[in-house]
């Protein structure tokens, strides 16, 4: 019995395929395709204040990044050119994050209060106050992960 030889071509074009479907579906999720909205667990958390402490440390900027705080102060919008929603955020951590959210974009979180919860998935740029957090909302251009703001179940982008 011969051993039936496999194309070169044929594997090549099985695991394109693969690929092109695997980059797809980072592609939809990052563009506010469905995620789950459970809460995060511990270690996530632990993860995530993590790495927004060494963002801050490193002075880092530019870095998509998800995690979740309580409100600790709303304050006015900007605004100067697009309009932002602004609030600060307190990490369990401790560390605070000023949150930059586009409503000329997205919608605003009406009725927002100091010690509600929020969840965030957006990018980080150094500030010595602890950080920003802006691009929590979709790209109209398409040309930057889309961001979010998840607040009373809702998910705003």
């Amino acid at each position: 019995m011969t051993a039936r030889r496999r194309s070169p071509t044929k594997i090549i074009v099985v695991v394109l395929v693969v690929a092109l479907m695997a980059l797809m579906a980072v592609l939809m999720a990052s563009q506010g395709g469905p995620q789950p909205t459970a809460a995060p667990s511990v270690t996530q958390s632990l993860n995530t204040e993590a790495q927004l402490e060494n963002l801050f440390q490193t002075k880092a900027t530019g870095v998509q990044i998800a995690g979740h705080g309580v409100v600790t102060r709303v304050l006015s919008d900007d605004n100067e050119g697009d309009r932002h929603q602004r609030f600060i955020l307190e990490l369990s951590s401790g560390q605070t994050l000023l949150i930059a959210h586009n409503i000329d974009i997205a919608p605003r979180l009406e009725g927002l209060a100091v010690g509600d919860q929020v969840a965030f998935f957006g990018e980080y740029t150094y500030t010595d106050q602890g950080g920003t957090i802006h691009w929590t909302h979709h790209d109209p251009q398409g040309t930057h992960v889309a961001g979010w703001l998840e607040w009373n179940g809702q998910r705003y982008n």
